[in-house]
């Protein structure tokens, strides 16, 4: 009944979308032999939708992009697609020659809140919600993480996180001083490290539409959980803004979440950004990232009516997603 309201024609076949069987992408281990792997993956008619697409502007200048675009993006990404109405599955990841996973498979819009971040060498990074860990995992294979702060307050998603790096990451980078894993509160962060990191990833809790219309187990539009799904949108802004109020003057943060809700996006960045400005007289302004539209349309089916950041929403031919995401760069 929402979603009606807030896609109209559009939402009948956004449903179905959502409820037909979940493309994936399969994100290149650069900690393995990525490019023996990148080269199985071409074998599967697969294809590296992020260097792909970066490859195809450098070549049609006249695409309207501009000459930063391409450069807008996190580095050494390389996530493997199936082309538009292809439904094929990649095999299940294995244990390559270096002792760790040749990749990881994802919702390969998930990447694209990691890509917005456009992080740099040097960059001191936090994953403010980090479980299960993909994201995770796409910010430690950019490369460009001197420091790398993951934390979930959740100990079973946690659980996750840990195994995704036991498999991904190897030993020495894991119990080096690179990562840091932490289990605390996610809205505290403000007072715990203010003013501390470069770029900073707000991966909210949220409805998990998709995963919502298939698990009943514990299922967060159950009439049991109601108050807490009412209370989403305010955990949501507290989060954010800790994550920006954890970020440098002039660094950038990403909010994402894997919901429809305009309530749970556009309204918690506004609402959150006015919050800092009234609390702490903190301004934050909004980046365009009309660009990832551009960049990435072959791959994904963004909604074309979204006022503040960008929406991926599900469709037959390209089912992936939903994925909310909106850059932000915090002036003072």
């Amino acid at each position: 009944m929402t979603y009606s309201v807030q896609f109209g024609d559009l939402w009948p076949s956004i449903r179905v979308s959502l409820l037909s069987e979940q493309k994936y992408g399969a994100l290149v281990n650069n900690f393995a032999a990525w490019d023996h792997v990148s080269a199985k993956l071409e074998q599967l008619s697969a294809r590296d939708f992020v260097n792909d697409a970066i490859s195809r502007w450098k070549l049609e200048p006249e695409s309207g992009l501009s000459a930063n675009s391409s450069s807008a993006c996190s580095p050494n990404l390389r996530c493997f697609t199936f082309a538009r109405g292809d439904v094929s599955c990649f095999p299940s990841a294995r244990l390559g020659s270096l002792g760790v996973m040749d990749y990881y498979l994802m919702d390969a819009a998930s990447l694209l809140p990691v890509l917005a971040l456009d992080l740099q060498p040097g960059d001191v990074v936090l994953d403010l919600c980090a479980a299960p860990g993909g994201k995770t995992l796409a910010l430690l294979q950019t490369g460009c993480c001197r420091h790398l702060a993951a934390n979930d307050l959740s100990t079973s998603r946690m659980d996750r996180l840990q195994k995704v790096l036991h498999s991904y990451v190897p030993q020495e980078i894991r119990e080096g001083n690179r990562i840091r894993v932490t289990s605390w509160d996610g809205r505290k962060w403000g007072e715990l490290e203010g003013d501390t990191y470069d770029r900073v990833l707000v991966d909210v809790p949220c409805t998990t539409d998709r995963h919502s219309l298939h698990e009943e187990e514990n299922n967060i539009f159950q009439r049991s959980r109601k108050k807490e799904r009412q209370m989403l949108p305010m955990l949501q802004v507290q989060l954010l803004a800790a994550g920006l109020l954890a970020t440098k003057p002039g660094g950038y943060v990403v909010y994402s979440t894997c919901s429809l809700s305009h309530l749970q996006n556009e309204y918690v960045v506004q609402g959150t950004i006015e919050l800092l400005a009234n609390q702490y007289s903190i301004e934050v302004q909004v980046e365009d990232l009309s660009h990832f539209r551009k960049l990435f349309m072959d791959t994904f089916c963004f909604f074309p009516s979204c006022q503040v950041g960008e929406l991926v929403m599900p469709n037959l031919m390209a089912n992936f997603g939903p994925m909310y995401f909106c850059k932000m760069r915090r002036l003072t």
